[in-house]
């Protein structure tokens, strides 16, 4: 099926089952074990704040970091939740920014409706109107998230969008461009390829299949084609909202032929995305939410340098710190991609039914008895690295040097999306 060709170009794939392998899990040796049970503490994550343990080693650890990253499972309940509390130990001190794992127009256009009281019916609408324009945010969770850390920061707190744009935001990133009011030989082809979008957006909703979506249609000469009419007489905005389209149009295209290092290309427009931000707030504090894999403050499992390791590298220079938090359930569900327009679906999960080795199946495994079953475990990942990581099986070595605090939720749940077809009720 197309959508399944495309799941690593949405960058969907369910993290439930990222650990799966073909060789069972073997416990870490005793001494690294003593170092493991050390470094856990029980966090109590809550509506009303953080508790245990596990919350004074986090709020210190957030207090004293300029740069705050959480790297995710995504389409969860407890995850966003969690996050608010972050935001909110963060506020009182300032917080110039969320980025996140988004395009920088689907983040305005969430921007611009996350402190309405009416803001879960403007981006259903905005959903219905523009299918799949949004990544992640057009989840009822993520967006209570969203409106929950603006109340928190105040008025000024902005929402940075650093990915490529989602799978179907061409007709908006369209319909902005002729906003824009450009000259007439650039409006002519804007608007031909807006009729195209149309056209292949109604087709993508009958079928489901994002490969039918305008991304995925429209050839590289029409594009072209456009681009040069928009250079003429189309103005800055357009020739910026044009940039955005084809560069979302390169990375699903190299994903989907395999070709071109999509994956890198990607990692590199998040920097220059984020680059740019911080030219023009060189001193903001930051609170980033991305996929786990995207944060690695080392090379990622992809053996690639992704933003996480970009924002270590600059926090470096700069003489800050930036805090680096795994965040992953143990069971439950996650919501995965189910076609253009559709309702999530809730996929199970189990980390102790996997086969591989997973960081997750040691910690579950050293549990102590008296810690609550609600209870999350927060393991401080700094204090293995300063005990030392020569007898730490692979997937820990790989976790603590990839991050400074790894977080496990008892149970994930899958969250629902807004503005999603009713296929029970088209109309």
């Amino acid at each position: 099926m197309k959508i399944r060709k495309l799941a690593c170009a949405m960058g969907m794939a369910s993290w439930a089952v990222f650990a799966s392998g073909a060789y069972a899990q073997t416990p870490p040796p005793a001494d690294f074990t003593q170092l493991i049970s050390q470094a856990s503490l029980p966090l109590g994550v809550g509506p009303n704040g953080l508790s245990g343990a596990g919350a004074s080693v986090l709020g210190q650890a957030v207090a004293g970091s300029q740069y705050v990253l959480i790297g995710e499972s995504h389409m969860s309940r407890e995850i966003p939740a969690f996050t608010t509390q972050v935001c909110r130990l963060m506020a009182p001190t300032g917080l110039t920014a969320m980025a996140i794992e988004t395009g920088p127009e689907a983040a305005r256009a969430v921007g611009s409706m996350m402190r309405s009281p009416d803001r879960e019916a403007r981006i259903a609408d905005f959903a219905r109107r523009h299918p799949d324009a949004i990544a992640f945010f057009n989840g009822r969770d993520e967006g209570q998230m969203a409106a929950d850390c603006a109340a928190a920061a105040g008025p000024d707190l902005q929402l940075w969008g650093l990915d490529q744009e989602f799978l179907g935001a061409s007709g908006h990133l369209l319909e902005e461009m002729l906003k824009s009011n450009p000259g007439p030989i650039a409006r002519a082809a804007i608007e031909g390829l807006a009729a195209q979008d149309r056209e292949t957006t109604a087709a993508a909703l009958e079928s489901g299949s994002p490969g039918d979506l305008f991304l995925f249609d429209v050839t590289q000469e029409a594009l072209d084609q456009a681009g040069a009419a928009i250079a003429r007489d189309g103005g800055e905005r357009a020739r910026y909202l044009f940039g955005l389209l084809t560069e979302t149009h390169a990375i699903y295209h190299a994903s989907q032929s395999r070709s071109g290092d999509p994956n890198g290309r990607r990692a590199r427009l998040m920097k220059r995305t984020l680059a740019a931000h911080l030219a023009e707030n060189p001193k903001a504090r930051l609170l980033m939410k991305f996929g786990a894999w995207h944060v690695y403050k080392s090379l990622n499992p992809l053996d690639q340098r992704d933003i996480g390791a970009f924002v270590a590298e600059r926090a470096e220079g700069e003489g800050v710190t930036a805090l680096h938090v795994m965040v992953l359930g143990a069971k439950g569900t996650e919501g995965s991609y189910a076609g253009v327009g559709r309702a999530a679906t809730a996929q199970p999960f189990d980390v102790t039914e996997d086969e591989g080795p997973d960081w997750r199946k040691d910690v579950l495994l050293m549990r102590p008895a008296d810690v609550s079953p609600d209870d999350w475990i927060l393991i401080d990942l700094r204090r293995l690295r300063a005990g030392g990581l020569a007898s730490a099986p692979s997937e820990w070595r790989n976790l603590a040097l990839g991050y400074d605090i790894a977080i496990l939720a008892p149970t994930l749940t899958a969250t629902t999306v807004l503005g999603a077809i009713d296929e029970s009720n088209p109309e």
